[in-house]
Formats: structure tokens, sequence, C-alpha cells
């Protein structure tokens, strides 16, 4: 009779559906961010690096959007440099892939990313966009770095989409759209960012890396059976803002952070609707010098803050930022915290309409823009420890107004007690960095800032996890790496060397 009873047991529980344990990982993981998630994909992968291309899904392939609005193979070229100075990938890296809506964004913009890989470390990377830019923006940069580590990753856009394309052709601004920006001084392609709609305020930025990490953390409880130990923030420009905010406001849920060129916003100043004007108003005048380092146009450029400018033949360094980032994200700015400025105004060289805008002069006359610039603050007041890596040749975020400012601004906020703290702060300066990675292609003289930034990451993990100390803040001069033992502490004297 007893082995009978043992029989019939053991039939039984065959018959018994097991389904928690029927459950594949994306079962478990979508139930846990049901709530969280609206239209939430998962799917199982061979490799979540990038050598696979189902990692990073086609521009323009989410139904029902303008073209522009949501451009992952092109995000990820933003911040990475050119083959072959790409993050090696050595290895395959099995595992998960989750995407999917923030359920919170009542205008369906706000987008989220995580990769859950087989062979897990036990910690999370959460990683915030640059620019307007996709969740897969870190793809290159951080992602594939993250992942062969074993890490988790998790990314988000911001709670914004990236841009529509409003008009073509025309010379002047279209009145067919309440806030447009031209691609380019040169450009009659006109664009509508989603950032300047007025649902979508800069305090989401801080508000979306930081819901990212808790529904990172949810589904990593989800698929391994607990949360991670520990969870550190990375991103650049944009992304490394919100990296920044994470740190001052979120220490519950982050252990550090790295923060590669981070966006400083004071509404005090520096900040970008005081920096840019100068640039942009001075360039006429310093093309028509014929590149005059010793000009008056120049002497202005610099005087503002920007690194010296690189000239090869009829192309120069100011020249490429200038075509590129300087106007169309000094539009971009001003629509969103004083949308009744005339950005584009009569004038020969535009000098009264973005480089004519006077920051101060407009927030008297208006106090809601100091208002709104101070909600989105970077503080400087960190409760985790956080590095920052920025290029002295940055001329889209000056070093002297960008990551300088933010140093002084967390030593202010410790009295110059740093070094006393738990929660250290390091400016590592790469010397002939600059913002943008593929400039390299054409100034040699650059530097690639991709693997000091990554180097930081290492270096801040072993800080955590181990207690190592972390080196100085310091100059790092062309051609070497972070130094325990620098033989330039603190700053760069130099900005440029040849």
């Amino acid at each position: 009779m007893k082995s009978l009873r043992i029989c019939c047991t053991a039939v039984l529980l065959l018959l018994i559906p097991f389904s928690a344990n029927a459950l594949t990982q994306c079962d478990r993981v979508l139930q846990a961010l049901a709530g969280a998630l609206a239209g939430a994909t998962c799917f199982e992968s061979a490799d979540l690096t990038t050598n696979n291309p189902a990692t990073t899904p086609a521009n323009n392939s989410l139904a029902g959007l303008p073209l522009g609005a949501f451009t992952p193979l092109t995000d990820r070229n933003v911040i990475s440099p050119n083959p072959p100075n790409r993050t090696p990938i050595t290895k395959t890296v099995p595992g998960i892939q989750v995407g999917g809506f923030f359920a919170d964004d009542p205008t369906g913009e706000a987008r989220f990313l995580i990769r859950l890989p087989n062979d897990w470390n036990g910690n999370l990377v959460v990683a915030g966009a640059s620019g307007t830019r996709s969740e897969f923006n870190g793809d290159f940069a951080w992602s594939d770095y993250v992942l062969q580590k074993g890490y988790a990753y998790a990314s988000q856009n911001k709670g914004v989409l990236n841009l529509k394309i409003v008009n073509i052709g025309s010379p002047t601004p279209p009145a067919n759209d309440p806030a447009p920006c031209r691609l380019n001084p040169a450009s009659s392609i006109w664009v509508h960012f989603f950032d300047d709609d007025p649902e979508k305020p800069f305090t989401q930025w801080t508000q979306y890396i930081i819901e990212g990490a808790q529904f990172a953390r949810q589904a990593v409880k989800a698929n391994y059976n607990h949360y991670p130990t520990r969870t550190y923030a990375v991103g650049t420009s944009n992304g490394g803002y919100q990296v920044r905010r994470a740190m001052e406001e979120a220490p519950e849920l982050f252990d550090g952070g790295v923060d590669w060129e981070g966006t400083f916003i004071d509404a005090n100043g520096p900040n970008i609707l005081i920096d840019l004007p100068p640039a942009i108003r001075n360039w006429p005048a310093y093309l028509a010098s014929g590149f005059n380092p010793a000009g008056s146009a120049a002497q202005n450029i610099v005087a503002a803050g920007y690194p010296p400018d690189l000239v090869s033949g009829t192309t120069s360094l100011w020249g490429l930022y200038w075509a590129q980032f300087w106007e169309v994200t000094q539009c971009q700015w001003q629509k969103r915290f004083d949308p009744s400025w005339p950005t584009y105004l009569d004038g020969p060289n535009n000098v009264d309409g973005t480089g004519g805008y006077d920051y101060f002069a407009r927030a008297m006359l208006d106090p809601s823009i100091f208002a709104q610039v101070g909600a989105v603050a970077t503080t400087g007041k960190i409760k985790r420890p956080l590095i920052t890596v920025a290029g002295t040749m940055d001329a889209l975020l000056p070093i002297k107004r960008g990551a300088r400012a933010y140093e002084a601004a967390v030593n202010a906020s410790r009295n110059g007690n740093n070094d006393h703290r738990e929660s250290q702060y390091r400016l590592y300066e790469v010397q002939n960095g600059n913002h943008i990675e593929t400039f390299k292609d054409t100034f040699t003289q650059l530097e690639f800032i991709q693997p000091h930034a990554q180097k930081a990451f290492d270096l801040l993990v072993d800080h955590v996890e181990n207690r190592a100390a972390l080196p100085p803040s310091q100059c790092v001069p062309r051609g070497v790496s972070i130094a325990d033992a620098p033989a330039q502490p603190g700053h760069c004297a130099n900005l440029f060397v040849p």
C-alpha cells in the first residue's frame, strides 16, 4: 500500500500543471513589467551585441510615426567612433531583449529597453541618451562594452521621440509649425523636435532615467530571481546630464555613475542659451577673415569659453560644429524655454536671431524663463560616486563652461571637502578630446574619449565594489591613460597640444 501511495502521488505530481516553471524568460519579465510597459516586446537572442543585426531595429521602423521620429541605427553612431575604433566585440552574449513604451506617458513617446544576458554578473547598468536620441543611442559605446562583462543593460529615450520634418524648401520658418528649427544654417529642411512640445518639459529627462532604473530592477528580479547587487548609470552629453541628475536625486537606486561630456545647466549660467549665441554670432566674420585666429571674431569665440579652432585647408573644427550643431541646438533649447523669441530674424548673418539671443535680457522680461531653466539645473549635490570624462576640445559644451563648471558646483556643495566624502567626484580631462568622436576622422590631432569613459567605468566599479581609491582628477595627455599618479593633476594647462 505504501508503494502504491508513492506511485500514485508521483503520477498526480506529473499531472499538476507547473505554470510558474513553464513560463519562459520573456513571459516572466513581461509579467513583471505588465503595468509599467505598453506595447512591450521580448525575444530570446543568440547574441545581444551589435554583431547581431536584430539587436538594433531599423530607422523609422515604428509604425505610425513620422520620418525622423525613431532612428535607432543613426542614433548608435552619434557618440561612438567609426570602425575600427568602436568597442571590440570578442564574444557572443546570449540572452533576452525587452522593449516598449512607458505606460505612464500620455503622449506615447517615452520608450524603454533592457537586455538581460544569460551569463549575468549580478549587476545592472542604466544608460542615458544623448541629444534627442532613442534608447538605442548607447548600443556601440556602452551596451556592447558592459554586456560582454555580464551586466544587465537598460536604456531609455528621456521620455521623448526625436524629430519630424515639417517643411522642405522654405527659405524662412514655415508657418505650418509652432516651433520649427532648420537642420543647419545652409539648409532649407525644417524640423520640429518633439522635445519642444508643451507636454515634454526637460524635467522628464530626470524622471525617465529614474523610472528606467526602477523598471529594469523589476525585470532583473523576474529573470534572475533577485535584484541587482549594484546599479550603475552611464551616459553621454544629455545622457551624461541624466547621470548627474540620477546621482543627485536617486541615491537609493544607483551605486555610482560615469558621465561623458554631460550637459551643464544653471539658471545663473553657464547654460546653452548663454554659451552658444557668441559662437553663432561671430562665426560668419571669422569665416570671412580666412580663419584668422588673431582676428576679433576668433578672439570673441575663445573669450566665450571655446577651445581654439583647428583648420585644415578649407575645413575648420568650429565650422563642423557651426554646420551641424550650434544653431540647431540653440534653436531647440530656445524653443523650449523661450518660445516667443523670433528665432530666425532678418539680418546678413542672423545676428539678431540665434546669434543675437540674450538670455539674461530675455529672463528679465519674462522671469518664467529663469524659473524653467532652474527647474532642470544640475546642482552638484551628488550622493553617490560620480566620474566626469570630458574633452578639452569640445566645441559644443566647452569644458570651461561645462565639465569644469560642474566640478565647481560639486565642490561648492561640499565646501571644498570632496576628498573626505564617501560619494567621491572625479573629473578626467582628455586632452584634445572633443564632443564628436568621428571628427577625429577629419582632424587626426583629436583624441577619442570612448576608451577613457569605459576605463572610468571600470575604475568606478572597482571603487564601489572593492573600495579601491579612485585616481585623482587629472589631465589625461594625448596617448596616455588615466593614471593613479598623474603627471598633470587637476585641469589641463593647455586645451590643445599639437
